[in-house]
């Protein structure tokens, strides 16, 4: 679900990408990504396991390449994790000079800093995909795959709407202050002017965290006697919203509906567990398998990806929950 993991990038991260990025132009022609004919190497550069959603990508990342190295014996695939920007700028050099890749797809770690090691990177002849954090200048990629973030402002705008009859209090706890995150928040929103008769109290960050996400759920329960529904825009935080009414023992809220899918809130809708947990809507970290895979197999057969690839965001109901249940995922 597209989790920005940290700040914006101090100084020596920048420095650190920026020094990779050289290292990648100064590579001698000689020293370009090579492999034999109609051998694809691929590498996986994503960030570390920091939280449940990158957790989530390391995990779907290591499927796709078990997968696709035991179904095509002329694919290999290299994965590195990264614990910050300016690691994962290093790492690109590494694949490119020690893996010899000849494709590449990327989660970056963060936009800015990344993009120019990675356009460095295109620069030797290697095939670049771009995944769910896009880069500053898309001339740096080949192709992009992403989450569908308008479909995971409407889909719980939508059920909230009609759930509700139309009428009734709704709060929101946003994510991170993001271009994504603003995607959602207006997709919500645009669905929301079309009911008139339901009033949206507030929607202040959470920062995608449970934590915070009870401390800002505290707030709304403090100062509104009355709320309907609520929308967390991330299954986090609707642990931490869910925490919150239990703690103040309140009952007039009938709905709660997070967002991206995240196996616990999966198993609850499954299960019937918790009548507020009614539908959530898909952002899964499998969409990092399905970039692997998408690029592994079109490589393979001497093809491109579009530019763009939008994984769909659809409504996960009790009726489909155990289409999108993967037990085995720290997500």
């Amino acid at each position: 679900m597209t989790h920005p993991t940290t700040c914006p990038t101090p100084r020596r991260t920048a420095l650190l990408a920026t020094a990779a990025a050289a290292a990648l132009l100064a590579l001698a022609p000689a020293a370009r990504a090579q492999a034999p004919a109609g051998t694809v190497n691929l590498g996986v550069a994503i960030p570390a396991a920091t939280h449940g959603f990158t957790g989530g990508i390391v995990w779907w990342a290591n499927e796709a390449k078990k997968e696709l190295e035991k179904t095509h014996k002329n694919l290999k695939v290299t994965i590195k994790t990264a614990a910050n920007a300016g690691e994962q700028a290093n790492q690109l050099q590494d694949l490119v000079t020690a893996n010899k890749i000849n494709a590449l797809v990327i989660f970056p770690f963060e936009s800015a800093a990344l993009t120019k090691p990675v356009q460095q990177v295109k620069g030797k002849g290697v095939y670049v995909t771009v995944v769910d954090r896009g880069l500053t200048d898309t001339s740096a990629q080949d192709a992009y795959v992403a989450g569908d973030n308008t479909a995971f402002g409407k889909v719980p705008a939508d059920y909230i709407a009609k759930a509700l009859g139309g009428k009734g209090n709704v709060v929101a706890l946003r994510g991170i202050a993001t271009t994504l995150d603003n995607e959602r928040m207006d997709a919500f929103n645009a669905v929301m002017k079309g009911y008139p008769d339901i009033k949206l109290l507030d929607a202040k960050y959470a920062n995608w965290n449970r934590d915070d996400a009870f401390k800002v759920m505290q707030d709304y329960l403090t100062r509104f006697k009355q709320i309907d529904a609520v929308w967390a825009a991330d299954d986090d935080m609707a642990v931490g919203v869910l925490k919150a009414i239990d703690q103040a023992k309140r009952t007039d809220i009938k709905l709660v509906f997070g967002g991206a899918g995240a196996k616990g809130m999966v198993k609850t809708l499954m299960d019937g567990a918790d009548p507020r947990i009614q539908a959530n809507v898909s952002y899964s970290p499998k969409f990092i398998y399905d970039a692997i895979k998408l690029t592994a197999e079109a490589r393979l057969k001497g093809d491109k990806l579009p530019p763009t690839t939008i994984i769909p965001s659809v409504l996960i109901t009790k009726d489909n929950a155990k289409d999108f249940y993967f037990p085995n995922s720290p997500f």
